[in-house]
């Protein structure tokens, strides 16, 4: 099933992880935002990949 949602929970550091591995989705500021107008499905490798090494575990998706 394609990721239809992408969330980052509280706890966020910070540390560009996300955007770096999936510049699409994710935007790092003062903290990690999900870009608005994303079609999510066609970055689920970048998605999954930014969860898995996240450090502090807050990003989720369904």
């Amino acid at each position: 099933m394609a990721i239809s949602r992408v969330w980052i929970e509280d706890g966020c550091i910070a540390c560009g992880n996300c955007e770096s591995v999936c510049p699409e989705v994710f935007t790092v500021s003062d903290h990690s935002e999900v870009r608005e107008g994303v079609v999510f499905a066609d970055f689920e490798a970048g998605i999954k990949q930014a969860a898995d090494e996240c450090p502090v575990e807050v990003i989720k998706f369904e």
